[in-house]
C-alpha cells in the first residue's frame, strides 16, 4: 500500500514501515499526528487519485524525533570588489514513522 501526502509545501511518497523527514511540525517526541491532505492512494491494482485531495483518507504516523539537519554554507562573492559574505543556516526537521494509511 502507498500513498501520497503533502505537509510542509512537499510532497512525499510514503508506505506503512517508513521513517521520512519532513519539515518541521508541532509535537513531541511519541506523539501519533494525522495527515489528512492525501493525494493518491494505491491499494493493490486499485489507485485513488484525489482533485486534489482525496477526501476521508488519512495518514497516521509517529514522531520518532524533532532536529535540526546539517548546515548549509551561503557564500556571496563579486571578484575584485573586495566582497563576499558567508551566511549558514540549518533547517528544523521532524522524523516520522508511517504507521497506517486510510482510505474509506
Amino acid at each position: 500500500m502507498l500513498a501520497v501526502i503533502k505537509t510542509g509545501g512537499k510532497q512525499y511518497l510514503v508506505s506503512p514501515g517508513k521513517k521520512i523527514k519532513i519539515e518541521k511540525i508541532e509535537g513531541d517526541e511519541g506523539k501519533e499526528v494525522t495527515f489528512s491532505d492525501v493525494l493518491l492512494v494505491e491499494n493493490g491494482e486499485k489507485v485513488a487519485i484525489g482533485q486534489p485531495a482525496i477526501p476521508n483518507a488519512t495518514v497516521s504516523a509517529t514522531i520518532l524525533k524533532q532536529g535540526k539537519s546539517e548546515k548549509v554554507i551561503a557564500f556571496k562573492y563579486k571578484a575584485k570588489k573586495r566582497y563576499h559574505r558567508k551566511k549558514g543556516h540549518r533547517q528544523l526537521f521532524t522524523e516520522v514513522e508511517i504507521k497506517s494509511i486510510d482510505s474509506k
